[in-house]
């Protein structure tokens, strides 16, 4: 009999242990997901240059680079780019903007998320500067400019499931955030 309640202590040691396991890795998941992304350019994910550097225009190859620019339902904002396509040099730096309009009577603090397709395309393009690094805050009925710095990498010509690429479209999703400083 003390065998079997031994046996039963060990099996619900490990059962614990496991279920104790389970609940660390659902919570580990999200950041080590996000880090995955941002080191393979995984599901469009742009990869952010360190510096201020390009690597330089590769003469000869041109992309075509399209921008979008949305809010989620319910937020006061508009928000579009100034150009819909830039026809840019691989390696050249390139700057875009775009514009935003809080449309209510109270200040919002906003968060952009952005993807790049085809998602091949993510870990070649490079952002230098950009809005998305960090929240915005606008007043009532404030509109501001927007830019981002970046350049697409010349590596992207050397991977063949990217090089025959003509057109990259960068995307950007505003969200509002509950902060303090919304109360204003």
């Amino acid at each position: 009999m003390a065998a079997l309640a031994q046996q039963n202590r060990k099996v619900a040691t490990y059962a614990a242990l496991m279920a104790l396991a389970m609940v660390i890795l659902g919570f580990a998941s999200v950041p080590l997901y996000r880090l995955f992304c941002q080191a393979t350019g995984f599901g469009g994910t742009t990869q952010r240059a360190e510096g201020a550097q390009a690597p330089g225009a590769v003469i000869g190859k041109i992309i075509n680079v399209r921008f979008d620019g949305n809010v989620v339902p319910g937020m006061p904002w508009t928000f579009r780019p100034e150009t819909n396509v830039m026809r840019v040099a691989v390696g050249a730096r390139q700057m875009a903007f775009f514009e935003a309009i809080n449309t209510s009577s109270r200040s919002v603090t906003g968060r952009a998320v952005f993807n790049v397709t085809p998602e091949q395309t993510g870990k070649y393009f490079d952002k230098i500067q950009c809005f998305c690094f960090t929240e915005q805050t606008l007043k009532p009925g404030e509109r501001v400019r927007m830019p981002v710095i970046f350049y697409v990498d010349p590596k992207l010509i050397d991977d063949p499931d990217a090089k025959n690429i003509s057109e990259i479209t960068l995307s950007y999703t505003f969200f509002p955030i509950d902060s303090a400083k919304d109360k204003g």
